[in-house]
C-alpha cells in the first residue's frame, strides 16, 4: 500500500536527536533519542513497514543521560554515537560514546507493536570520546563511506578527528584543530563531505560556515557571516561537490559554492522561525528537506542548483551531452524551484529532519513534544522526477 498520508508515532518523552540507521539499506529504520530528566533515556528504534503502513519500535536503554545528538555507523548497522548530558561536580557536560545495539534488535526481530510490556534492552558501551579534556560534545560525524573507524567530534572550540581501534572499543585522538579567536567560539554542528575522498568536514559555529582539510586539520574557506544569526546545521550536496546548504536562527535556508563564498548560490526564506535542520535528499539532490520551531516540515525542489537543472527532458540518445542544446531551442523552459509541500503534523518545534537511507522517497521528523511522523514525497512529483 503506498499512501501519501503520514505515520505518525509518539514517544511519551521529550526528544531531539534522530538519525536514519545508515548502513541499513533493505529496512526502514530510524533511531531517535529521548530527553528525559526524570527517567532513564532511551533510544527507540522505529521499523517502518511501508507495506502495511505501520511502525514497529525496540527501545534501549542509555541510561548515561539525555541525548542531544546521535548518528549512526556508515559501515556498521550495529554502531552508533550520542552526545548526551552528564553533570559532574554540579557542572552540566555533553559527553559522547560510541555504542553497540544488541543482536535482538537486528531488523525483523521486533515485538509487536501493541505488546505494551514490550522489554527494553541495554547497549554496550564500546567507548567513550575522551568526554572531559576538549569542552562539551556538541555532535558526532562518521567518515561518510568509510570502514566506520574514523569519526570527528565537536567539542566546544576543537575539532577532534578519532580512529576506532580494536573493534571500536577504544578511541584514539588521530589529530585536533581549534578556532582562534574573539566571539562565541563554540560549535554548534558540522558535516562530513562524502566527496573530495573524504577529506573536507564543514563545521558551523554561531554565524560562521567553515571547511577544513582532514589530512592536516587547516581551514579551507570560511563564510564570516553564513547567517545573520547562529548557525544551526549544514549538509552536503551529494552529487554536486561543491554544494552546501546551512540554515540558522534567521529563519533562512542558504545554498553555498565553497570555492566562491562571497555570496550564497540561493536562499530559502519559508520558515517563520528558526530553522533547525537541513538534509539533501540522497539520490535525488533537488529535494531539500528543513525542520524548523515554526512547527513545520518544508519540502523543497531546488531544482535550478541541482544535478540535474533541466530536469530529464532530454533523452540521451537525442543528445550526446547537456550542452550541446542549441540556443533556439526554447519549447521547453526549466522547472522553477518551489516549495514542494509543507507538512504541519507537528504541534511544537521540529528539532530534527532525516530521509531514509533504504527509501528515497521517504523521510522522518521529530519535534520536541515526543512527536515522530514519517512522511513520503508526493507520488505525483516521485514519478515526474522518475520520468
Amino acid at each position: 500500500m503506498e499512501d501519501d498520508a503520514p505515520v505518525i508515532y509518539g514517544l511519551e518523552f521529550q526528544a531531539r536527536a534522530l538519525t536514519p540507521q545508515t548502513a541499513e539499506t533493505d529496512a526502514i529504520r530510524f533511531l531517535v533519542g529521548t530527553q528525559s530528566l526524570k527517567y532513564d533515556n532511551q533510544i527507540h528504534i522505529i521499523d517502518f513497514d511501508d507495506e502495511n503502513n505501520i511502525i514497529n519500535k525496540n527501545v534501549l536503554l542509555h541510561q548515561v543521560g539525555e541525548i542531544w545528538h546521535i548518528s549512526a555507523s556508515p559501515a556498521d548497522k550495529g554502531v552508533l554515537a550520542t552526545c548526551y548530558n552528564k553533570t559532574s561536580d554540579s557542572k552540566v557536560l555533553t559527553c559522547a560514546a560510541v555504542w553497540r545495539m544488541p543482536k535482538e534488535v537486528e531488523p525483523g526481530s521486533h515485538e509487536s507493536p501493541d505488546d505494551a510490556s514490550s522489554t527494553a534492552h541495554t547497549l554496550e558501551l564500546l567507548c567513550h570520546l575522551d568526554n572531559t579534556a576538549h569542552g562539551s560534545m556538541a555532535c558526532v560525524v562518521w567518515e561518510p563511506t568509510g570502514d566506520g573507524k574514523k569519526v570527528i567530534s565537536l567539542a566546544d572550540n576543537h575539532i577532534l578527528l578519532w580512529d576506532l581501534q580494536e573493534s571500536s572499543s577504544q578511541a584514539v585522538l588521530a589529530s585536533s584543530a581549534s578556532l582562534e579567536g574573539k566571539g562565541q567560539l563554540k560549535f554548534t554542528s558540522g558535516r562530513w563531505s562524502p566527496h573530495h575522498n573524504c577529506t573536507q568536514v564543514a563545521t558551523a559555529n554561531d554565524t560562521a560556515v567553515r571547511g577544513w582539510d582532514t589530512r592536516s586539520m587547516s581551514q579551507i574557506y570560511c563564510i564570516e557571516n553564513a547567517h545573520g544569526q547562529l548557525v544551526r546545521d549544514l549538509d552536503f550536496n551529494p552529487n554536486k561537490q561543491y554544494y552546501l546548504a546551512s540554515c540558522g536562527d534567521d529563519c533562512k535556508v542558504k545554498f553555498w559554492d565553497t570555492r566562491n563564498v562571497t555570496e550564497p548560490v540561493k536562499t530559502l526564506e519559508e520558515h517563520s522561525h528558526w530553522v533547525w535542520n537541513v538534509r539533501y535528499n540522497h539520490s535525488h539532490d533537488q529535494l531539500v528537506l528543513t525542520g524548523s520551531s515554526d512547527s513545520r516540515v518544508i519540502l523543497s525542489n531546488m531544482v535550478s542548483i541541482s544535478s540535474e537543472p533541466f530536469g530529464h527532458l532530454v533523452d540521451d540518445d537525442d543528445l550526446s551531452d547537456q550542452e550541446e542544446r542549441r540556443p533556439e531551442d526554447k519549447s521547453q523552459e526549466p522547472p522553477q524551484d518551489s516549495v514542494i509541500a509543507t507538512y504541519e503534523e507537528h504541534e511544537d518545534s521540529v528539532y530534527a529532519v532525516d530521509w531514509s537511507s533504504a527509501d528515497p522517497w521517504l523521510f522522518a521528523s521529530l519535534s520536541y513534544d515526543g512527536r515522530l511522523v514519517i512522511n513520503r514525497v508526493p507520488r505525483a512529483l516521485k514519478y515526474h522526477i522518475l520520468l
